[in-house]
C-alpha cells in the first residue's frame, strides 16, 4: 500500500507478544495494547478491542501461541494436552467467525506435524505458523480487492456496513480492500458507510480508517440506506463476512441481511468479500450458522447513558444471515464467484485441495 498515506495495522507482534490496536478507543484514541497472556488475547477478542472475522483468527493463533510459550512440560501429549485446553478456551470467546476456529485448528494441525521434534522446536514453528497466518491473510485481502476491482469503475459510490476494512484484518480489508487500492490508481471512488448500531462500528471505524487514507466518505445512520439508494447514489454495496455457508448464504454484522434486500429492491449489485478461510463447507446453508447475542447493555445503554427504560426486554444479535439469492456475487482471493454458489464453492474448495 501506499506508504505516504496514514495507515494503521490492527495487530502487530513486537517483543514476543502480541501488540493490537484498541478498536474500543477509536476514533477518539489511538491506543496499542500488549497481550502477554492468553487471558488478555481471550479478552481482546471478546470485548472487541480486536474484531473482523480475519483479525480475530490472527489474534487467536498468537494468543495460542503465547499460551504455551512458557510451558515447562518435555512431553509432548501433556504439551498437546495444554494446547488443546488453550485453543478450547481462545475458541469460547465469540461463536460465529468461522476463522476463530479455523486458525486455532491449523496451530493444533501444525503441533501434531512437529511432535517429533524438540519442545523448543514445537513452539518455535507455532509461532512461525501464527505469522504465515498473519501474512497470508495481507495477500489474500490484497487479492480479495483486485478482484472487486474488476466489478467497479472510477466515478463509482459504494455503501458499506460495519468495518471490514484494515482493522479487522492483517491489511487492507476485505470489504474495502477495492477502496484502497482504487485510491492507489488515482480512481474517484466515493463510499456511504452505514454507522452500524449498535456499536458503530461502521461510524467509528470505516470512516475513520478511510479517512486516514484520503477517501471521500459520507456517514449515514442505518436506517437511511434507502433513501439513499433511492436517490440513486449507490453504485454498489459491498460488505464483509464472518462466515459463508456451503450454499452461499453468509453471516456478517446484523443490519447487512436487510442492505441485501434493499439493494434487491432498487437493482443494485451486493457483493461480499470473503477471504476463502470465511467459507465453511461443514455448514450447509445459513440456519446452521451460531449467531452469538450479546449484551443488553450494549442497545440499551450504548452511548454511554441509558436511552432505555430500566427493565425493557433487549434483543441483540450481532450477526444475520443474508441468504444466496440476495448475493450478486462472493468475492475471494481465488476469484469471483457467482450462482450457483453451491456448485461455485465446491469447485473453489477443491482448487484449494
Amino acid at each position: 500500500m501506499n506508504k505516504t498515506k496514514n495507515y494503521m495495522l490492527s495487530l502487530k507482534w513486537e517483543e514476543d507478544n502480541l501488540l493490537i490496536l484498541d478498536q474500543t478507543k477509536l476514533p477518539e484514541k489511538t491506543e496499542y495494547i500488549m497481550l502477554k497472556t492468553v487471558k488478555d488475547v481471550w479478552e481482546a477478542i471478546f470485548k472487541l478491542k480486536v474484531r473482523g472475522a480475519p483479525a480475530i483468527g490472527i489474534a487467536a493463533a498468537y494468543g495460542l501461541y503465547i499460551s504455551i510459550r512458557d510451558s515447562k512440560t518435555k512431553d509432548f501429549k501433556e504439551f498437546y494436552k495444554e494446547l488443546k485446553a488453550n485453543s478450547d478456551y481462545l475458541a469460547s470467546s465469540r461463536p460465529t467467525a468461522v476463522n476463530l476456529f479455523w486458525a486455532l485448528k491449523r496451530m493444533e494441525k501444525r503441533a501434531q506435524e512437529s511432535k517429533d521434534k524438540s519442545m523448543e522446536e514445537i513452539k518455535r514453528d507455532l509461532l512461525m505458523e501464527a505469522h504465515a497466518i498473519r501474512d497470508e491473510d495481507e495477500a489474500m485481502c490484497k487479492a480479495i480487492g483486485e478482484n472487486l476491482l474488476t466489478l467497479l469503475k472510477d466515478g463509482m459510490t459504494i455503501l458499506t456496513h460495519c468495518n471490514a476494512g484494515g482493522l479487522a484484518t492483517a491489511r487492507y480489508g476485505t470489504a474495502l480492500a477495492p477502496i484502497f487500492l482504487a485510491k492507489d490508481k488515482g480512481w474517484n471512488i466515493k463510499v456511504f458507510a452505514d454507522e452500524t448500531r449498535p456499536l458503530l462500528q461502521g461510524a467509528r471505524l470505516t470512516t475513520w480508517e478511510l479517512l486516514q487514507y484520503g477517501v471521500d466518505v459520507t456517514l449515514i445512520c442505518d436506517n437511511m440506506a434507502a433513501h439513499v439508494m433511492s436517490k440513486g447514489w449507490i453504485d454498489a454495496v459491498i460488505t464483509g463476512c464472518d462466515r459463508v455457508a456451503a450454499n452461499g448464504d453468509a453471516a456478517n454484522k446484523i443490519g447487512t441481511y436487510g442492505l441485501a434486500v434493499l439493494a434487491k429492491a432498487h437493482n443494485i449489485p451486493f457483493y461480499i468479500a470473503a477471504p476463502s478461510s470465511t467459507i465453511d463447507i461443514d455448514t450447509a446453508d445459513g440456519n446452521g450458522i451460531v449467531i452469538e447475542e450479546r449484551s443488553e447493555d450494549e442497545v440499551s445503554c450504548g452511548f454511554g447513558r441509558r436511552t432505555a427504560p430500566e427493565g425493557v426486554k433487549v434483543y441483540n444479535p450481532a450477526f444475520d444471515v443474508t441468504p444466496n439469492h440476495l448475493i450478486t456475487a462472493i468475492v475471494t482471493e481465488k476469484g469471483v464467484l457467482r450462482p450457483p454458489y453451491d456448485t461455485a464453492i465446491e469447485k473453489l474448495i477443491s482448487k484449494k485441495e
